[in-house]
């Protein structure tokens, strides 16, 4: 069964385990009660760092806190789809998912480094280390992703190609008129 799964498969599957329950609490918080969901552990270094540097006002914050939310759920839909994606066989041999994957770990990879920052600018600690374990295991899904390249095509596929695609004898032009 598990015959056909590449590194990066699995890999980008255990991210997905990591962030869908997690991300979507976190962004669930934040839509239900955006202040108090903005200060809860996961984001407080986002919190602290807009009410201390950038002296955003109470809706100013709230705004601020849904965009976060937002941009966690994007990370959430398209993990979700690349675990869709991945149950297909024929995509998850061809490397089909890898585009999903490939856009949750950008969006992700930005928010955590978003977020890392912003913690050490305010101080916060336990943030901080949250926010770089998340970047690390982000950036190195995308160094698997990168380097590892889905299966070759099959020369079955390219035997059974039409005439018309078949390579030239010779290796002579095609032309309209020898069609």
């Amino acid at each position: 069964m598990f015959r056909n799964w590449r590194i990066g498969s699995v890999n980008g599957a255990l991210l997905a385990a990591y962030f869908i329950p997690v991300w979507s609490l976190i962004a669930f918080s934040i839509i239900v009660a955006p202040v108090r969901g903005l200060y809860e552990r996961p984001s407080v270094a986002v919190a602290l760092y807009l009410s201390d540097h950038l002296q955003m006002a109470g809706m100013d914050t709230v705004r601020a806190a849904w965009l976060l939310a937002l941009g966690r759920l994007t990370v959430v839909a398209f993990f979700a789809i690349y675990l869709v994606l991945l149950c297909i066989p024929r995509t998850r041999k061809g490397g089909g998912s890898d585009e999903a994957l490939g856009i949750a770990l950008a969006i992700g990879s930005l928010i955590s480094f978003a977020s890392m920052v912003m913690a050490s600018k305010v101080g916060e600690m336990a943030a901080l280390r949250l926010h770089a374990t998340e970047l690390l295991m982000l950036l190195g899904a995308a160094v698997v992703l990168v380097i590892e390249k889905p299966e070759a095509a099959s020369k079955a596929a390219e035997v059974a190609a039409p005439p018309n695609l078949q390579p030239l004898g010779l290796e002579q032009a095609e032309l309209l008129h020898n069609r």
